[in-house]
């Protein structure tokens, strides 16, 4: 017996838990770039995800693709306008997006699942009208924030052991199709199902205090006292107010945490020690 086989013992016998407390519970993750920049950092979160969804867990995955459709839009001589830093998302523009997250990304994530011996299903807010939008802003174009989402698609695939991958598109009322910012997608979705855990992978370690330090665990009041002491800036402001409005739509916590961290998703839920910043309404137990 070596020492690490011991560990491993040890580590799965502590998530005991865990493994009961999240059985048949609702997990949303939202998937970046950092988990899809190479093969073994694929391979490694489709296994934990297939690792979820054999203990008792129901993943459901929503994924980005900024890099990706970026990379296309110039192979084809798609030329973008900005308007205040954010692209403008003409007919072109979203005929490239869909092809690339519903088609590339989408499969890519898919295929890597069922690699892993999982069952996984891949489709976008327009299928069985998941997500039905509302224009963001007229002077971005086919951006879109969901109006409507029907989960019924997503419970049919639980009862049917499968695991739903979903590219942040949607409809709209007129029959557009419309690129959705993928925390937006997982927060609209999360909510509508009502999940236990919205996971949001991102490239940091989580929320920072005004030391620069990591805060494990926030009520929602200590979010908007931060954002607005200006604490809480730049790029880390739509992934709190993604949490935010999920928690008050009734999302059990978020938790923001660092998708380059291997085994990231376990960690935060079948340990102790978690990973990243969890986000609730009220203090655990109250």
């Amino acid at each position: 017996m070596t020492t690490d086989w011991i560990a491993t013992a040890r580590t799965l016998s502590e998530a005991l838990p865990y493994l009961q407390r999240y059985d048949d519970a609702i997990v949303v993750i939202k998937l970046g770039g950092h988990a899809m920049g190479s093969e073994d950092a694929m391979d490694s979160f489709a296994r934990d995800v297939v690792l979820m969804r054999q203990v008792g867990l129901n993943p459901v995955v929503v994924h980005g693709g900024g890099p990706m459709i970026n990379e296309m839009l110039g192979k084809l001589g798609v030329k973008s306008e900005f308007v205040n830093g954010k692209r403008v998302t003409d007919q072109a523009t979203v005929d490239v997006v869909e092809m690339v997250l519903s088609g590339q990304v989408n499969k890519r994530i898919v295929q890597a699942i069922n690699r892993q011996g999982g069952r996984a299903v891949g489709l976008s807010g327009k299928d069985a009208n998941l997500m039905i939008c509302e224009q963001t802003d007229p002077a971005l174009g086919l951006v879109g924030t969901p109006s409507k989402v029907d989960p019924n698609v997503l419970n049919a695939l639980f009862e049917d052991d499968t695991i739903p991958v979903i590219a942040p598109l949607g409809a709209g009322e007129n029959g557009e199709t419309f690129n959705i910012n993928g925390d937006t997608a997982a927060g609209a979705i999360a909510a509508a199902l009502k999940a236990d855990r919205l996971l949001l992978l991102t490239d940091v370690s989580g929320v920072k205090n005004a030391d620069g330090e990591v805060v494990t665990e926030l009520m929602a009041s200590q979010v908007r006292e931060m954002t607005e002491s200006g604490v809480i800036a730049g790029g880390m402001i739509p992934k709190t107010q993604t949490a935010l409005e999920a928690v008050e739509a009734g999302v059990r916590a978020v938790v923001i945490l660092d998708g380059r961290l291997p085994n990231a998703c376990l960690l935060e839920l079948f340990t102790d020690h978690g990973a990243g910043s969890l986000i609730r309404m009220q203090p655990k137990g109250s």
